[in-house]
């Protein structure tokens, strides 16, 4: 069926998150397809980063660790992330990073007595990486799951899967409810790796039976480069966790000064360091522009947004990486190429931004609340028009660069 611009526009005015895009100040003639990797800054991040510099550092000083709220800032941005996640709002902290969370929450459950940790073959890398690391620290087996086997793929001996809710590569979306069944069946636990789904996928994470999650906040949740991530802790479970990075941010009284740890209460105790105030208040800011948004209605836009993509560029001869219009997805689309990294720069070079994975995925990101049906479809044609001219075949398309 051919997709007319007609047809694109008639989506955008009907749309229920047509006004979203007002949070968003992007370049005037740039499609951007890439905020499974980097979300663009709303407006309200960076008039909150402006607040934060000239006034709350600038000219309270110090005091705005008391005055602004900045050692609550963790948990405030925390509670934000919660309600787009189907937590409670006292259950997230936004601390740290996403390795460093793994951590956390692995070497947890170690503390507690599970044996064993596990990714999925071909999952994102740096949960297997951390793992590995864990494994060698504390002596406890690690172990490769093959792709798509879950918890029912977890060999004897071992009980803690680290596992993405969304596929990197794939944007496959995984059967949290049935994953949690088959863990409890094992006396296994799972860490959920939200960085490909929070803030766009309706993930109902306690409804579906989710214990531990963390995820990014730079990719759908738009809170700037290398944002703080986040930790959820089921809360009838965070008291009684042994947060092995028990550092001062985590204690129940850190400015008693004291010696000895005491944890603090609940998911609190998931922070470690001090917390960096600067890129926390893009991120909190940044979460404003899901004030009001469905998160259902997100998921299902995202995904129509890739179908009408992918029915636009069949019959260019591309493989698909991902699951096909239709079927269930997350928020980006991946085709497959010998050629991928230069065709996604040659599309990069006419103002249509997506990004290449080894070792030959082009892959594309639509994020519902800023990209428009007409742009998606406008995205495609682009890609159509390199295509038969075989302008991705410039030598400068080939080149390298450090990140793809």
């Amino acid at each position: 069926m051919t997709i007319t611009p007609d047809d694109a526009r008639a989506l955008d005015r009907d749309d229920p998150l047509k006004d979203a895009r007002r949070h968003f100040d992007l370049p005037d003639g740039l499609i951007y397809l890439d905020g499974n990797s980097l979300g663009p800054p709303p407006v309200q991040a960076k008039a909150a980063i402006q607040r934060c510099v000239e006034t709350e550092w600038a000219t309270d000083l110090i005091a705005s660790w008391n005055s602004a709220d900045w050692m609550g800032l963790p948990l405030r941005t925390g509670a934000r992330i919660a309600r787009l996640i189907g937590v409670s709002e006292n259950s997230v902290i936004a601390a740290d990073s996403v390795s460093v969370n793994i951590f956390k929450l692995a070497a947890g459950l170690l503390n507690a007595g599970l044996k064993g940790v596990a990714v999925e073959r071909g999952d994102f890398p740096t949960d297997g990486y951390v793992l590995e690391g864990l494994s060698r620290l504390s002596g406890t087996p690690f172990a490769y799951v093959e792709p798509g086997a879950g918890a029912a793929g977890l060999p004897d001996g071992v009980q803690v899967l680290v596992k993405s809710a969304v596929h990197f590569r794939s944007a496959a979306l995984a059967d949290i409810e049935a994953e949690e069944r088959a863990a409890k069946t094992r006396g296994a636990a799972i860490v959920w790796d939200l960085s490909h789904a929070a803030g766009l996928v309706d993930l109902k994470l306690a409804a579906r039976g989710a214990k531990y999650a963390v995820g990014c906040g730079y990719k759908f949740l738009n809170g700037g480069p290398g944002a703080p991530a986040f930790v959820y802790c089921d809360p009838d479970l965070a008291d009684g966790f042994s947060q092995p990075l028990s550092g001062w941010m985590g204690h129940a009284r850190p400015f008693d000064f004291a010696d000895g740890y005491d944890p603090a209460p609940g998911v609190a105790r998931f922070g470690a360091g001090t917390p960096a105030i600067l890129s926390m208040t893009a991120l909190h800011g940044a979460l404003e522009a899901y004030e009001g948004v469905d998160m259902a209605a997100a998921e299902a836009k995202a995904r129509a947004l890739g179908d009408l993509f992918l029915k636009a560029v069949d019959g260019l001869g591309f493989g698909l990486a991902c699951p096909g219009p239709g079927e269930a997805r997350a928020g980006h689309v991946s085709l497959t190429h010998e050629d991928g990294y230069a065709i996604v720069q040659a599309m990069i070079a006419r103002g249509v931004i997506g990004d290449f994975r080894s070792p030959d995925i082009l892959r594309f990101g639509f994020s519902p609340l800023y990209l428009s049906y007409e742009e998606v479809l406008r995205a495609a044609g682009i890609l159509r028009e390199i295509m038969d001219a075989e302008s991705w075949r410039d030598p400068r398309f080939a080149a390298r660069k450090a990140v793809t």
